[in-house]
């Protein structure tokens, strides 16, 4: 079972790829979604990352917060 998990107030400059090797210390990441503008195709500040146990997304949590 995965967990997928809300991550706000993120630097409109933050990538996928930063995100994901943020969060790759508290476990697997099967996948991060940074959403966009539709306008003007910038990061609009918030992402899902996808954990692959609610275990490693409860430790993403907490050293997250």
């Amino acid at each position: 079972m995965s967990t997928r998990l809300y991550v706000g107030n993120l630097s409109f400059s933050s990538t996928a790829d930063s995100i994901r090797t943020a969060f790759q210390e508290s476990g697997e990441v099967t996948d991060v979604h940074v959403v966009l503008d539709r306008e003007t195709g910038r990061s609009r500040g918030f992402a899902f990352v996808t954990m692959s146990t609610a275990d490693e997304a409860k430790r993403a949590i907490e050293s997250m917060n």
